[in-house]
């Protein structure tokens, strides 16, 4: 009797299916947009000492053309800290900031994403403009097979911004190495398809990165808010949820604002509304350091 009890509970173990990963865990989340958009304008060293005391693991690294010459120290303090360096802000081109760039990643062999945005590509309908924007991708990505990073379409408006069009452009190229990084900030327009805009994107969904969701908040001088403080934040993050993805999630800078204050603004709303996902009562709001 013990024997087949013990068989059974083995069986039932083995039968469950492996629970999901939070991709809302601290570990998972990825600090994003905090190198030109700092009050503090801080350098490598203390940016990455910033990123260590808020318990980022990943950080996706953007710049201006001044904070290039530091790029090599910086990939080797975040490698000394053990922070992923899970993206790159890339040009759409294989110019000389592009290779600037790959030489550092290649020197600390460093493979990560390349985030790649363009204006809207030349052609005289959508079929030409996705063959012109798969033309610039091209070379880009195999370049980027040959230091083992991935290219990741990032979404920044206009036609270019589209997913059905990040997809088409995708399928034309039939590269194993090209897919998409999804911005909330730059989706207003997405937000009551985003559930089925999210399953067309998933298969190629290599990140995703959250902001505070208001309906028509960039006509209403609310494009980027703290996470917690735009109304579509709940039924949002339980799209994301739920819809199996557990890849690397971007918390937001992206202000003129000290960027440890941003950061812990959106760490502190993420922890206020994961309860509710959950169902739970919402208890009272933090109290935001750079929003009122």
């Amino acid at each position: 009797m013990k024997r087949t009890l013990l068989a059974a509970a083995l069986l039932a173990l083995v039968a469950a299916p492996a629970r999901a990963a939070d991709p809302f865990a601290q570990d998972n989340l990825v600090a994003w947009c905090i190198v030109p958009f700092d009050a503090k304008k801080r350098g490598p060293a203390a940016r990455v000492e910033m990123l260590q005391k808020l318990g980022f693991k990943r950080y996706a690294y953007d710049w201006r053309a001044e904070h290039l010459p530091t790029f090599d120290e910086e990939v080797g303090l975040l490698k000394k800290a053990q922070i992923e360096l899970t993206a790159v802000w890339f040009p759409a081109n294989l110019g000389a900031d592009a290779q600037k760039l790959l030489a550092v990643l290649k020197k600390h062999e460093v493979k990560t994403q390349l985030w790649i945005t363009m204006g809207e590509p030349a052609g005289a309908d959508r079929a030409a403009k996705v063959a012109s924007a798969a033309k610039a991708i091209r070379p880009i990505a195999d370049e980027a097979a040959k230091h083992g990073c991935t290219v990741a379409l990032y979404n920044h408006g206009g036609w270019f911004g589209e997913p059905a069009n990040q997809v088409a452009i995708i399928e034309e190229l039939k590269l194993k190495n090209v897919g998409i990084v999804y911005n909330q900030h730059h989706g207003h327009d997405h937000f009551d398809k985003f559930p089925e805009l999210l399953k067309l994107m998933k298969p190629h969904l290599l990140a995703l990165n959250l902001n505070g969701s208001v309906k028509a908040g960039d006509k209403a001088g609310k494009k980027i808010v703290p996470l917690g403080a735009g109304e579509l934040d709940v039924e949002l993050l339980k799209t994301i949820r739920s819809s199996g993805y557990t890849g690397p999630v971007g918390v937001l800078g992206h202000t003129n604002d000290d960027a440890v204050e941003r950061l812990a603004d959106n760490l502190d709303g993420l922890k206020w509304l994961l309860p509710q996902l959950d169902g739970k009562d919402a208890v009272a709001r933090p109290k935001y350091r750079t929003w009122k």
